[in-house]
């Protein structure tokens, strides 16, 4: 049965990749077999590593890094002295990597690594392994990595560890030497410092030895279900004594490969259609079994929601595992703390879950468009989370808006297309990645329609997932899917700090017409939502195109449409005749849709006003 289930999936996957987004589109591949002997007791590991890596850029390729992210705990470490150096240090590392003992920090340690059998000259840097090839990659070619390393799994601090604050052995993320990403912007071996990842697709096939008693969750799929036991599958008498397992799992078309193991982990599987399973590792802990029960059919709306809303999820699993430090996407599984109230539980799950596509499926580099994931998913899974959790808001994404808007008039604000790592304040990069890269999409939607919103966020799915998509990408997307010309969004609200702000200068009544005068305070230029409420209670609702975006939206029929605004005009006039009442009101962005920074001139009050 897994096998199959492999065997369609990559079948998805080959057809997904084969069907290029754009002309001469490219991404490389590495298909790794790792075996890995665990040392519980002292919280090391040995590995073997053999990497078919092929070469699909049009370069020849003399060199190529590894991620040695264990190295990051250690004192000393960049991520070390950048947490107890930034100004508003992470409160899950502050000063903890440097009190870290030998026994307590990490490190990968590569002990021989060849080219087609041919040794090779590489050196350390901090979490980078720089490597000097025996003869380079050429365009189109396939050569072969084999590598011998040590392991040693530090105390928890951030994502990766061992014995968390939850009580979770082994929580195993960014765990082996991972090739560095080499794309069409060239190389990204980025040092870890505290951000996210970018990753080489290919298919990752396990074995992880491990004492018996452990349970293992993670990514991929069990192929020896009846040989290991722990709830996938039933064992002899033989297994039952065995002081050691080895568990084999392979995930395909994948970037990442992660697990979690712990030797009181309950393991729940919750069958959906078409053969796929959702399974779930939690602490035999008896004050949060009730809630990881009530959460399992809620995983699987979230995972409905998200399929009729961007697309198909291709694999054959997904877990949802106790662990880490908080909560973090990893591919075919998440890992979170769970020792939660019941919503926090699913606010969480909804998340990381959504990661699996914005981010694990449309793969961007989080290290240079972290707001492309981070920012898409806390869109999708608050609108998930409203929706399976009842809550039925009339603006879910609010509380995104109001951490923009507090960002906006912050003054510690940086463009988005600042580099993760090299945001001035911790809070300047969490309110930049979630809430504005939030408000990018939610305020797409009022600037294309939120129906034409839906079928771009289908479109950038179908076309980009197994892939690594930039913003322009998203941008074209949205482009063709809606017909109009969205560059100045894409400029503006990414790459500049510009806000918007527009209101009412004045409302002069006449005798036969009243004259509206709107004015553009901010720098940033958006279509504009108006609406004039009359005596008595009658309203009017008005539109007004942005001239650059050649075309606009379709409104509701009782909507006017006035003419453009072109964008450096500081005003902008419209009349209403007498006749339709006496005004009271004029009301910008009824809606709130709109992210104005300055919502004290968007009400202009006639009658206060005279």
């Amino acid at each position: 049965m897994h096998k199959l289930f492999l065997k369609l999936g990559f079948l998805i996957s080959f057809v997904s990749i084969s069907a290029q987004p754009e002309p001469g589109y490219w991404q490389q591949k590495a298909d790794y077999k790792m075996d890995i002997d665990m040392d519980v007791k002292k919280h090391t590991y040995n590995g073997t590593q053999k990497i078919s890596y092929t070469n699909n850029s049009p370069d020849s390729l003399g060199k190529v890094y590894y991620h040695l992210y264990f190295n990051a705990f250690q004192p000393d470490s960049e991520m070390d002295v950048r947490s107890r150096t930034i100004k508003d240090a992470d409160a899950r590392v502050g000063s903890r990597i440097k009190g870290l003992s030998e026994n307590e920090i990490g490190f990968l340690k590569v002990n021989s690594l060849s080219q087609d059998g041919v040794n090779l000259k590489y050196s350390v840097a901090g979490t980078i392994l720089e490597v000097v090839l025996d003869k380079p990659i050429a365009s189109g070619e396939t050569t072969v990595f084999e590598m011998k390393f040590k392991g040693q799994v530090p105390k928890q601090i951030r994502r990766s560890g061992r014995d968390n604050a939850e009580g979770v052995a082994l929580s195993m993320t960014q765990w082996y030497p991972k090739m560095a990403e080499y794309d069409v912007e060239g190389w990204h071996a980025d040092p870890y410092i505290g951000r996210e990842f970018h990753g080489v697709w290919g298919t990752y096939d396990v074995n992880i030895s491990i004492d018996s008693n452990y349970t293992i969750g993670g990514s991929g799929v069990l192929q020896n279900p009846n040989e290991i036991g722990h709830g996938y599958g039933k064992v002899g008498e033989s297994v039952k004594k065995a002081k050691k397992l080895k568990w084999h799992f392979v995930a395909e078309n994948v970037h990442d490969f992660a697990w979690a193991a712990d030797p009181e982990y309950i393991h729940d599987i919750l069958p959906l259609d078409g053969g796929k399973n959702l399974h779930f590792f939690y602490k035999n802990n008896p004050e949060i079994i009730e809630n990881w029960k009530k959460l399992q059919p809620l995983t699987k709306s979230l995972l409905d929601y998200y399929e009729k809303h961007i697309g198909e999820y291709p694999y054959p699993q997904y877990s949802v595992i106790q662990g880490g430090d908080g909560g973090m996407e990893y591919a075919m599984c998440t890992l979170i703390t769970g020792e939660r109230k019941f919503e926090s539980l699913v606010g969480v799950t909804a998340h990381e879950m959504a990661h699996a596509w914005f981010q694990h499926l449309l793969g961007t580099n989080e290290a240079k468009y972290e707001w492309m994931d981070e920012g898409f998913t806390t869109y999708i899974s608050t609108l998930a989370e409203d929706e399976v959790l009842g809550e039925n808001k009339e603006f879910p994404n609010k509380r995104s808006y109001d951490t923009y808007k507090k960002l906006a008039l912050s003054g510690v604000e940086q463009p988005q297309t600042t580099y993760a790592d090299h945001y001035h304040y911790n809070y300047a990069y969490g309110a930049s990645a979630y809430s504005k890269g939030s408000v990018f999409l939610d305020q797409l939607g009022y600037i294309v329609g939120e129906d034409v919103l839906k079928d771009i966020v289908k479109e950038y799915y179908a076309q980009w997932r197994f892939k690594h998509p930039r913003p322009n990408d998203f941008k074209r997307i949205a482009e063709r899917v809606s017909g109009l010309e969205l560059d100045w969004y894409l400029v503006d609200w990414t790459q500049t700090t510009s806000t918007i702000d527009y209101g009412v200068k004045e409302v002069d009544q006449g005798k036969k017409e009243t004259k509206i005068t709107l004015e553009r305070k901010g720098f940033m230029p958006m279509p504009v939502e108006v609406k004039v409420v009359f005596e008595g209670g009658k309203e009017e609702s008005y539109y007004i195109p942005l001239q650059m975006m050649r075309g606009e939206k379709e409104v509701a029929k009782n909507v006017t449409t006035l003419k453009d605004w072109a964008w450096a005009y500081p005003t902008f006039d419209f009349s209403i005749e007498k006749s339709k009442g006496t005004i009271v009101s004029v009301i910008v962005n009824p809606s709130g849709k709109m992210a104005d920074i300055n919502e004290l001139n968007n009400v202009y009050t006639v009658s206060s006003a005279k």
